[in-house]
This record gives structure tokens, C-alpha cells and sequence, in this order.
């Protein structure tokens, strides 16, 4: 633009020092810039600006895994709703609700919803939108945005306009502490706009901002008047998950015998997001086979595919497969033992950087866990590498990530008051003190896991063979394996 400038002044002198009347020439070129102006300015996509509020119609009914949340934003978009009634008891109406949660829980499909819920105009933004190197301009692009919103709602008919403002911690992070002045600046105007709304303002906005990082947040921002309401998005339980799966499989022909239950059960942990993914992975599959309809073992691997990656194209040896079968086997005979219908597929296929895999059903969804579990988890990760000694009287650099693991839990039965220390300050704690205590429970649940793995060292090689053979192993197949051979051990005994 500058330099259009420039070479535009150059050649109106050029054009007088040669005698040629300029000045209609200024004169068109002011109506131009002018028209130029006018026309950026009422212009729904001009640059550096927000874009034209979209008319969404997602429903709270449409948003699964959430319910306690969607109660809580419902509850708090009825001051918005129900106006006349809140101001006869004198009620101050919200000004703004955070939604905080994990990424991928639906917290911008509960910003679109609540559009829909109080009929408003609805406008949203991310947080980089407003970041930039020239000093002013996120300040200018948070007044353009709640002008816009104001805009669009009158133009709508409507009386209230929600800004939606994803990732606000860009913007929102706490002032000072080496933060830029420019961040500052940008977050500034927002208070001021947020301040700057009264009650009997037509129309009235409310503002919604998401994210995962409230802890960083400006605490001027969170007071009372700004945002009143803090509302947070976690993972779904398991009748959320289920909810979930329902909803996303609704467009797709699922065999009769696919039971979304049992694919809950095993997604402990999972997002919405995540969750949807998995079912449009089980359709891929489908179609990649050339099936008409989503079967169980479709979701089984779109599970695994979630979890650990797409298939690799690596190749082990024959040797190499042999061991990772070892391996694998050790850790489902373990998991079965201690916690029986624990496993539920078996896999030596390479996904991601594992070789191999052995997936569980949670216990539940649970959130808490005793010593016993504990212990038990920590057995069922040094399973595969106790296993691999038994049988080769050597261990692999495969259980690398396994006994981080362990370490893990150990630690965490010392930090937690489970171990033989007692109650301890982990931050006080002598470093040399907690790795004793840590080596001496991994030792422990060594020896255990031996034992255990001894008995049934007979099915190691014997079904190693199997799953060579067949790369995955499905846990019912497993657990009639292991009762035969719990039978005929029985009955030697």
C-alpha cells in the first residue's frame, strides 16, 4: 500500500511538470479511496476482521456426554431468556460464562447451542485472531467484534447477540510477568467492553469464551460483572460416551451385532471428539472391505487406531514376532489373574511406535484406587518383561516404556500414602529415601508376577504360536484358552 502510494504522488508531479491538469485526477482518486473505505468498512470478510455472524440451529439435544453442564449453561442462559421476570426480582443479568474443560468436549458446540437456545445472533472469534505485531490492532478487532454482534442482532430482528470467544487465553493471560503490551492492550479493551454493557441495553450481548488454561487467566477477567459463571466441560462418563456413540452412528447402517455399550466400556478416558473420530474410523474400515454395514470388530480397531496410531509398515522378523507374542501374552495373563475379564484384544500388529498391544476394559469408570489395584497395575505392566526371561532367560528393550510405567504407580503408592513409608510429604521427601521404597515395591511385585507366570508357562509358547499366526488374539478366545489350561493343570495337580 505504500509503495502504491508513493508511486502514485511520483507520478501526479511528473504529470504536472509536464503541464497536464491533475487536479480531476486528485479529485477521482479521493472518491475512490473514499468508496474504498466505506465499502471495507460495511464489508462482511474485510481483512483482519470477524467474520459475518453464520445462523447456527445446533441443540443442547444434539451435544452428548455433557449433561450436567448443559444444565448449568441452560440455567444460566435463562436470565437471558426470561428478561422481564428477572428484573421484577431485581436480578442483575449474566455477562459473561467461561467454559473450561479438556480440548474436544464440546465447548464450542455448547456456545453454538446456546445461541440456538435464546434465539440470539451469535459471533465468534479465536483468541489469535486478535494477536498482531502492529500496536492497536487486537484492541481495534475487539471493538469491531462486539460491534458486529450488536450489528447483526439488530439486523436479525433479535435482542440479544452472544460473542463466542475460543481460546481466550491468547488474550486473556495474566498482565505483567514479561507479558507483551500489545496482549495487554487487547486484553484492556475487552474488560472495557465487557464493563461497558448495561442491563437495559438493547441489544443485550453476552459474552462466551472456552478454554483448557483457566489457570493462567487475568484475574480481572474472572471477577464478578465480567464473567459470572464458570462452567466446567469434562470428559463424559460412561452413559455420556454411550450417548455420544448414538449420536454419531445415527447415519450409519451398524450390524445388528455391534453393542455401543460394550464400545463405552472400553473408551474410558475418550472425548467427544475422540469418540467421533472413532466411529467415522469404523465406517472407513467398513468401506475399506467393501461391507455394507459397521460391524463390532470395525470399532475394536477403530478403538486401537485411536489409541495408538495407524498401522506402520514396519515388518519384524519371525524371531522378533515370536517374543513381542511372549511379551503380550504376559501382560493378558496377568491382567486376567488379577482382574478376571479385564482383557479385550491382543494385537501384535505395529501401531505407532508399539509392536505390540494388549487392550483393557476399564474397571468401571473409576476414579479413585486402592493399593490392591495399584499393585496390581504395576504387576500387569512388568508382566511382559518377566514373561520374555521365562521364556528366553532374557528381557528386551521393548519394556522400556512398561517399567516407566510401574515407576510410576510405585511413586505414586509412596506419594499417596499406600506404601510402607506411611504418610509422607512427597515435596520433603529425601530423594534416596523414595527410590528405595519405589525399587523395593517394583521388587515385590516382581516376584509376584513370576509366580503367577510360572504356572502358566506351558500357554506362553503355545499360544505365542497362535497369535504369530493370527496377529490378533479377541479376549473371549483368550479366556477359554486360559480356563482349558487352568483345567488340565487342575486336574495334572
Amino acid at each position: 500500500m505504500e509503495i502504491a502510494i508513493g508511486a502514485g504522488v511520483a507520478f501526479l508531479l511528473f504529470l504536472g511538470y509536464l503541464g497536464v491538469n491533475v487536479l480531476p485526477i486528485i479529485l477521482l482518486g479521493v472518491f475512490l479511496s473514499v468508496a474504498y473505505l466505506l465499502w471495507d468498512r460495511r464489508g462482511p470478510t474485510a481483512a483482519g476482521r470477524v467474520e459475518a455472524p453464520v445462523r447456527h440451529t445446533v441443540n443442547f439435544d444434539e451435544i452428548g456426554g455433557q449433561e450436567h453442564a448443559k444444565r448449568e449453561l441452560m440455567e444460566a442462559l435463562d436470565f437471558l431468556r426470561y428478561r422481564d421476570k428477572i428484573r421484577q426480582l431485581g436480578i442483575r443479568p449474566l455477562k459473561g460464562i467461561l467454559l473450561t474443560g479438556p480440548p474436544g468436549t464440546g465447548k464450542t458446540l455448547m456456545a453454538k447451542a446456546a445461541a440456538t437456545y435464546t434465539d440470539s445472533s451469535f459471533v465468534s472469534a479465536s483468541g489469535s485472531e486478535f494477536v498482531e505485531m502492529y500496536v492497536g490492532v487486537g484492541a481495534q478487532r475487539v471493538r469491531d467484534l462486539f460491534r458486529r454482534a450488536r450489528q447483526s442482532a439488530r439486523k436479525e430482528g433479535k435482542d440479544s447477540a452472544i460473542v463466542f470467544i475460543d481460546e481466550i487465553d491468547v488474550i486473556g493471560g495474566r498482565r505483567g510477568n514479561h507479558s507483551h503490551q500489545e496482549y495487554d492492550q487487547t486484553l484492556n479493551q475487552l474488560l472495557t467492553e465487557m464493563d461497558g454493557m448495561q442491563t437495559t441495553a438493547h441489544p443485550l450481548v453476552l459474552v462466551m469464551a472456552a478454554t483448557n488454561r483457566v489457570d493462567i487467566l487475568d484475574p480481572a477477567l474472572l471477577r464478578p460483572g465480567r464473567f459470572d459463571r464458570i462452567i466446567k466441560v469434562d470428559m463424559p462418563d460412561k452413559e455420556g460416551r454411550l450417548h455420544i456413540l448414538r449420536i454419531q452412528t445415527r447415519n450409519k447402517p451398524l450390524a445388528k451385532s455391534v453393542d455401543l455399550e460394550q464400545v463405552a466400556r472400553e473408551t474410558f478416558g475418550f472425548s467427544g471428539a475422540q469418540l467421533e473420530s472413532l466411529a467415522n474410523e469404523a465406517a472407513i474400515m467398513a468401506l475399506r472391505e467393501g461391507q455394507d454395514e459397521v460391524e463390532q470388530r470395525h470399532f475394536r480397531d477403530a478403538v486401537d487406531k485411536v489409541l495408538m496410531g495407524e498401522r506402520t509398515g514396519r515388518i519384524p522378523s519371525r524371531e522378533e514376532l515370536v517374543r513381542v507374542s511372549v511379551h503380550e501374552l504376559g501382560h493378558a495373563i496377568v491382567s486376567e489373574t488379577v482382574r478376571p475379564g479385564s482383557v479385550s484384544h491382543i494385537t501384535i500388529s505395529p501401531r505407532g511406535n508399539a509392536l505390540g498391544y494388549v487392550r483393557q476394559v476399564p474397571e468401571g469408570d473409576t476414579y479413585l484406587y486402592t493399593k490392591d489395584q495399584l499393585d496390581g497395575q504395576i504387576m500387569v505392566a512388568l508382566a511382559g518383561a518377566v514373561a520374555e526371561e521365562l521364556v528366553y532367560g532374557n528381557r528386551s528393550t521393548g519394556a522400556q516404556n512398561d517399567f516407566e510405567q510401574a515407576s510410576r504407580l510405585a511413586r505414586t503408592e509412596v506419594e499417596c500414602g499406600l506404601s510402607g513409608l506411611g504418610i509422607v510429604d512427597a515435596e520433603n521427601l529425601p530423594q534416596n529415601l523414595l527410590d528405595e521404597e519405589v525399587r523395593r515395591i517394583l521388587a515385590e511385585r516382581e516376584q509376584k508376577t513370576r509366580e503367577i507366570l510360572k504356572t502358566y508357562r506351558p500357554i506362553l509358547e503355545e499360544m505365542s504360536a497362535v497369535l504369530v499366526q493370527e496377529e490378533n488374539l479377541d479376549g473371549e478366545m483368550f479366556r477359554r484358552r486360559l480356563s482349558e489350561v487352568k483345567g488340565n493343570l487342575s486336574n495334572v495337580g
